[in-house]
């Protein structure tokens, strides 16, 4: 396992800080361990920190008023969640569970606001990441809003294809399908549908949890105007 000094300084709020800085900061880290299923924070539980993943895999969600879950982000090593209750000091906007067995790293807020006190540059990378953040959060919206399920797949490939760094064009889905089909507001049936007419129109292979991109620039095109001429 990596040592927390290499985990907080691949963070992109710490990253350009200080070893002094982060020596700081890993004084106050507060060592959480979570097994696959666990709920780490419910909507509307009071926000006393944020939390950074050292190893495994977080999912942020939201439940409806009918009770249907719709998961917002997963997270995974080296991201951070629930920075909002940093600045805002208030209750969290979704809540967060652990779909593997992940080990996080825990910040109090009463003690890290002090930190951000003493180290304006902390503090204007924090507010960057949250930009980031909500830039991401827009995009995901607006994928909902305008962009058909198709669409919104080929989205989410081309995205692992350029955050993997496996063999070219060639991505793995590190959530199940189910969770996959949450993230992009459908359900597993018709998920699974698309997956095979984007296979029969020689856009992907599919072969359990791992995709080949068979036509890159035609993904593109269907990420990007949400329709395929063979998936109509």
């Amino acid at each position: 396992m990596k040592k927390m000094q290499d985990i907080l300084a691949a963070i992109p709020s710490f990253q350009g800080l200080s070893e002094n800085q982060l020596n700081e900061i890993k004084k106050i880290v507060v060592n959480r361990h979570y097994t696959k299923g666990e709920l780490i924070f419910s909507e509307g539980d009071h926000g006393d920190g944020f939390y950074v993943v050292a190893g495994g895999m977080i999912k942020i969600f939201k439940m409806s008023i009918e009770g249907k879950e719709h998961i917002m982000r997963i997270v995974g090593p080296g991201e951070s969640f629930g920075q909002v209750s940093v600045y805002a000091g208030r209750t969290f906007p979704a809540g967060a569970q652990a779909i593997a067995k992940s080990h996080l790293l825990f910040l109090p807020r009463s003690t890290f606001v002090g930190l951000i006190t003493q180290n304006p540059s902390l503090a204007l990378s924090m507010l960057a990441s949250l930009s980031m953040r909500l830039r991401e959060f827009t995009v995901h919206v607006e994928r909902l809003a305008l962009k058909e399920v198709p669409g919104r797949l080929a989205a989410y490939l081309i995205h692992l294809v350029d955050e993997q760094a496996n063999e070219p064009e060639l991505v793995s889905l590190n959530i199940s399908k189910v969770q996959l089909a949450s993230l992009l507001g459908t359900t597993p049936e018709t998920l699974s549908r698309i997956l095979s007419r984007m296979a029969d129109s020689g856009l992907i292979e599919v072969k359990k949890r791992d995709i080949r991109i068979r036509d890159h620039s035609g993904l593109e095109e269907l990420a990007e105007y949400g329709k395929h001429i063979d998936l109509s």
